[in-house]
């Protein structure tokens, strides 16, 4: 383990937690975000140190472009840089298109891609400065399949364009030192679950299968992988 520092935004709870806890394997401190629930950031928080790595915990509406700078910038003031950025947030929104509003399209569109674009644009001169940096942002299964999704429709279209961001990203970076990948969850036990047909037969997959693929695209081990799209899914729906 080298002295690297990580960022994982919406940390407090599921997947998030998982990754958080996970990247003490490769990091010397782990940062906590969260947007409202300070408890449960806190929990994670006291479980990193517990694990022998400095950590805080970092509050900021992400959706804002002056408090998703704020906070790369409070992080890396606290532990002196981010080498490792995790973009986990994104509310998930099930909803008929014909009966969504403006509000439901800038809610899920802001915090699943403007998000994520706000932070990445914050932590890259730090990372060019020092030749080296792991971006991985978390998208959705289906996010490649160009299909309709009538009950999804901001989400989907949200996840796409984040595959979009981080490829163009990984292409900017490709002699900077920093890969930006991105890792898709597909039906994950203890989330957000459509109705299923055959049950028996989906393997549900855990906060876990997540969290090893972020820590490997984080780790020393992936310099070379770039613009990828690690889909943590089974088959479902292929």
């Amino acid at each position: 383990m080298k002295e690297r520092i990580a960022l994982v935004t919406g940390a407090g709870k599921g997947t998030g937690r998982d990754i958080a806890l996970r990247l003490t394997g490769i990091a010397a401190a782990v940062a906590v975000h969260y947007h409202k629930d300070s408890r449960s950031a806190e929990g994670v928080a006291s479980e990193i140190k517990r694990r022998g790595r400095k950590s805080g915990i970092f509050a900021a509406d992400l959706t804002d472009e002056t408090q998703a700078s704020n906070l790369i910038r409070t992080v890396e003031d606290e532990f002196g840089r981010i080498d490792i950025l995790v973009n986990n947030i994104g509310p998930f929104l099930v909803k008929p298109w014909m009966e969504l509003v403006s509000a439901d399209w800038r809610h899920i569109l802001d915090s699943n891609l403007l998000a994520p674009f706000f932070c990445m644009k914050a932590v890259l001169p730090g990372m060019r400065r020092r030749q080296w940096g792991r971006i991985v942002n978390i998208g959705y299964s289906r996010a490649e399949q160009l299909a309709a999704f009538p009950s999804i429709t901001p989400y989907a279209a949200a996840k796409t364009s984040l595959l979009i961001l981080t490829r163009t990203a990984a292409v900017a970076e490709a002699v900077s030192g920093v890969t930006v990948n991105m890792v898709s969850p597909g039906l994950i036990e203890g989330g957000v679950l459509p109705p299923l047909k055959n049950p028996e037969k989906i393997r549900l997959g855990q906060f876990s299968d997540v969290g090893e693929a972020v820590v490997f695209l984080a780790s020393e081990k992936a310099g070379a992988i770039s613009g990828t799209n690690i889909i943590v899914a089974g088959t479902w729906k292929m």
